[in-house]
């Protein structure tokens, strides 16, 4: 029997680092449009849902192909909203109308250079192990936490105080300290018990889904947006191809 997998993209619309980021004209479309294009392309999907509250996001959405059946209340549409608020609420309100999915990923608009030969291949890395409860996007991390520090007061401490012999990893080469992932915009992918169950967002048994290139990459602050047109205008990266109109208020 075919698994259900619903995808949620989520888009509130309070940004504050770079407004209405979720729906800034990246390209020739706006942000949104890009990871809608990805999910539809990829034939993973049973549905593809923008997560919104607002209307405007939700009219941009639908026109790209995606489905907004709900907006977000604003109690959990704030900065500070956890996942797993507005995850178990889209689940619940989609099985009070009669649909209900095995599976969710969560692809977020930030990311606007995943394709959807990433997203076959990370449900294909999810799918083929059955003891998974979820799939997470890495890639090696570029500051590296034996290196990180906690300030208190006029002091500092290292977050990780750790050698390597008598060499502290904070005084360690990069390259002789452990490998450690950090997690990416790319994608989630999990079960939907693990929400409806366990109040969890990811459960115990992660995979690993290790990304190369830009396909973690994620737009969070100003200077963010401006290296994606730089990648762009230089042909370093790519955009999902869109064949309708750039949409127009």
């Amino acid at each position: 029997m075919k698994q259900s997998c619903v995808a949620f993209i989520p888009a509130r619309s309070g940004s504050k680092r770079i407004p209405d980021k979720n729906v800034k004209k990246l390209g020739n479309h706006p942000i949104l449009a890009y990871t809608i294009q990805a999910a539809l392309e990829s034939h993973v999907f049973d549905a593809v849902i923008c997560a919104t509250d607002s209307q405007t996001y939700a009219s941009i959405a639908t026109y790209y192909g995606a489905e907004a059946p709900f907006l977000r209340s604003v109690e959990i549409s704030g900065d500070k909203s956890s996942d797993i608020e507005w995850v178990e609420w889209m689940l619940v309100k989609l099985s009070e109308i009669g649909r209900d999915y095995e599976f969710f990923s969560i692809l977020r608009p930030t990311n606007p250079f995943r394709s959807a030969s990433t997203i076959k291949r990370a449900w294909l890395a999810f799918s083929s192990d059955s003891k998974a409860d979820s799939l997470r996007a890495v890639e090696k991390c570029k500051q590296h936490p034996g290196k990180m520090w906690q300030i208190d007061g006029n002091r500092m401490n290292p977050i990780m105080a750790c050698k390597i012999g008598s060499v502290p990893w904070h005084s360690s080469q990069y390259q002789n300290l452990p490998e450690f992932y950090a997690q990416n915009a790319s994608l989630e992918i999990a079960k939907a018990s693990v929400v409806l169950d366990h109040n969890s967002i990811s459960g115990d048994q992660i995979v690993p889904f290790i990304t190369s290139g830009f396909e973690g990459f994620d737009i969070n602050m100003f200077e963010d947006w401006l290296l994606a047109e730089q990648l762009l205008a230089h042909e370093k990266a790519k955009l999902p191809e869109i064949s309708l109109p750039p949409y127009e208020n």
